[in-house]
């Protein structure tokens, strides 16, 4: 039987929630009666090419976490740790706490509860063919470029046009070289695919699905639990 390389994935849940406005994490937002950082830890857990987790959070959160990972018997998570002041400084924290025979990086935000063991292996194996790989969306709506006050100054080709997500794979010296690059550059992204880009790194999309929304306002909240009693719906 073929040995796939070993995959971490690096679970985003640092952020402080701002647009949400609901006084506490929203990763602890109850999606049909569960939190939503469990949705997603629960689709990793059950993804075949995940081997193991770190999850990345708040450090007033790591309590309430630990007690949501033992309580809904979640298995690969194999380490909890604090973030830091912004996205790619979380993600270079869930980097360093990886399993050392870690081959690949699958980095996701926690905020993305819905998606699923299957869009998260094909991201994964999109990543071992190419090197570096997210999940990715075709844009539905007219996208407009505008000037600082507003006015439109031109209108991209729909058809090239791509709303990416998460998880973002990428083979280890991929991403580390990438992370060195930009702290020489002093620069700090809030995409991986665009830390890697910089970088010089070709990053392949693989196809998503729209239900992989990120929660970002309250609502999201009602679509999202839309969403997941349609899939109960159809099991």
């Amino acid at each position: 039987m073929e040995v796939k390389p070993h995959c971490c994935g690096i679970v985003v849940a640092a952020g402080n929630s701002t647009r949400m406005a609901l006084g506490f994490s929203k990763q602890f937002v109850l999606l049909c009666g569960i939190p939503a950082i469990v949705h997603t830890l629960l689709a990793f857990d059950a993804a075949a090419r995940i081997n193991s987790v770190v999850v990345v959070c708040r450090e007033e959160d790591i309590s309430e976490l630990a007690t949501c990972i033992k309580s809904y018997r979640i298995k690969k998570v194999t380490k909890l740790i604090p973030g830091g002041d912004t996205r790619q400084q979380s993600v270079a924290a869930g980097i360093a706490a990886a399993p050392p025979e870690t081959e690949y990086f699958a980095i996701h935000d926690g905020a993305r509860a819905l998606a699923t063991p299957g869009e998260i292996d094909r991201a994964v194996e999109d990543a071992f063919r190419f090197g570096a790989s997210s999940l990715a969306v075709p844009v539905k709506d007219t996208i407009k470029q505008v000037d600082e006050n507003g006015v439109v100054i031109s209108t991209p080709e729909r058809s090239v046009l791509w709303a990416v997500q998460t998880p973002q794979v990428f083979e280890r010296g991929i991403y580390l070289a990438a992370m060195r690059q930009a702290e020489k550059d002093g620069a700090d992204y809030t995409d991986d695919c665009q830390l890697a880009e910089k970088a010089g790194a070709k990053v392949h999309l693989c196809r998503g699905e729209y239900t992989n929304l990120k929660l970002t306002t309250k609502d999201d909240i009602a679509l999202a639990e839309v969403i997941l009693k349609n899939r109960e719906k159809v099991k």
